[in-house]
């Protein structure tokens, strides 16, 4: 039984280990895609607030 117990801890270490790389692939990955998701976050929020035709009001109205 002892035998058994080492064995299933050796195993419970060695998939922490294969997950820790796992997550610093995943981490890694994200990592390296961040800035054009960041863009893309800014260009749609930009496009749901109206774009360049709300910009344009906005800059007008402050003018008059």
């Amino acid at each position: 039984m002892a035998s058994s117990d080492q064995d299933i801890r050796r195993e419970i270490g060695e998939e922490r280990e294969k997950l820790a790389e796992a997550v610093d692939t995943l981490r890694a990955r994200l990592k390296a895609k961040l800035p054009v998701a960041a863009a893309g976050a800014v260009g749609l929020g930009f496009v749901a607030s109206g774009g360049l035709r709300a910009t344009a009001r906005l800059l007008l109205r402050r003018r008059r």
